[in-house]
């Protein structure tokens, strides 16, 4: 197991480092290394730190963010549905969140708002994945066989795909440009104050999810069992809604809607820990989901070239054959 973790851990900082290092202009890692540590490199250029402080630097730090909170969300959602295809993108709950960012960026004109800040679209994120999430809850309630499940959050999904595409035939070119660039996902157009916002529910998220390790650990053997163990199902379910939003909601919001990874990573999680303890699952789930969208962000830039791939595209495109690989190997998904 700590072998495991010292892997992930090393994994991940040199896909941190080498997502600084390549781009259109390639930088050396010493170089890179000496610019984080605030050390002076004479071969460093200004124009040279400043991409690497203000435009790299932001873009993979988003990416460690994005990518351990979707995990997260992901494993949270499959251990509450007990579901191996549960998952924030899954469920509609980034259908919600985007739909939210429809309505605040496409709408804005007709309401008489003007432009909306970046404050106001991480609001009516959190606002829309809530929405749905609590949606998926109460038909959860009355719907118990999963598949059930599943169809209400795709017709979910399009039901807030229909309001966009009808938002998006009044909108106006600027409008629609906007949102269509936000759903392309993206990782590149972040700064400083949005990473400051991020990160600060990110932690907030992490804090509320120190309490609910025993709950989400009872949970996967059936409320019965948790209740018997004086575990309290509705206040435990309440908390991991919030945590999903404040994650999805926030990261669809910055990012926009990149799918696969809270899909495929708990799942990658277990593969290389074979364990149900969240004690483990949860900072193995965070690395590797970390490691995963940074690889990713990798890809998307085409190092070398000028060109570069939207964010959503490549966890697309390796996500799904994933799942298709881990479904071949094990035969069938389970916890």
């Amino acid at each position: 197991m700590k072998k495991q973790f010292i892997i992930l851990s090393n994994l991940l900082l040199v896909f941190f480092i080498a997502d600084i290092c390549l781009g259109t202009v390639y930088i050396e890692p010493q170089q890179v290394v000496d610019a984080l540590l605030g050390r002076e490199n004479p071969e460093t250029s200004t124009t040279l730190r400043y991409i690497i402080t203000d435009l790299r630097l932001p873009r993979a730090v988003m990416a460690v963010f994005t990518g351990a909170g979707l995990a997260v969300a992901g494993l949270l959602m499959q251990t509450l549905f007990r579901n191996p295809l549960a998952g924030p993108f899954v469920l509609g709950i980034s259908s919600g969140g985007g739909l939210g960012v429809a309505l605040v960026i496409m709408g804005a004109t007709a309401l008489g708002i003007g432009t909306i800040s970046s404050f106001g679209i991480i609001t009516a994120s959190v606002i829309g994945s809530l929405a749905v999430l609590l949606l998926i809850i109460l038909m959860s309630l009355r719907i118990k066989d999963t598949m059930g499940l599943l169809i209400v959050g795709l017709m979910v999904g399009s039901l807030s795909s229909a309001v966009v595409g009808i938002l998006s035939y009044f909108s106006s070119s600027e409008e629609l440009q906007r949102y269509v660039f936000w759903s392309l996902g993206s990782l590149g157009s972040i700064n400083w104050d949005d990473l400051l916002i991020i990160g600060l529910l990110f932690i907030l998220a992490m804090l509320l999810l120190l309490w609910i390790i025993k709950p989400l650990n009872a949970m996967l053997l059936g409320e019965s069992y948790a209740f018997s163990l004086g575990i309290n199902i509705k206040k435990a379910r309440w908390i991991i809604i919030i945590i999903t939003s404040i994650l999805a909601g926030s990261i669809t919001a910055f990012a926009g809607p990149i799918a696969f990874i809270g899909l495929a990573v708990p799942h990658l999680a277990r593969l290389i820990l074979p364990t149900v303890n969240h004690k483990i699952l949860i900072p193995t789930t965070l690395l590797l989901g970390a490691t995963l969208l940074l690889f990713c962000d990798l890809v998307s830039q085409l190092p070398f070239s000028n060109y570069s791939l939207p964010i959503n595209a490549v966890t697309s495109l390796l996500g799904a054959p994933l799942i298709i690989w881990l479904i071949l190997r094990k035969r069938n998904l389970h916890f």
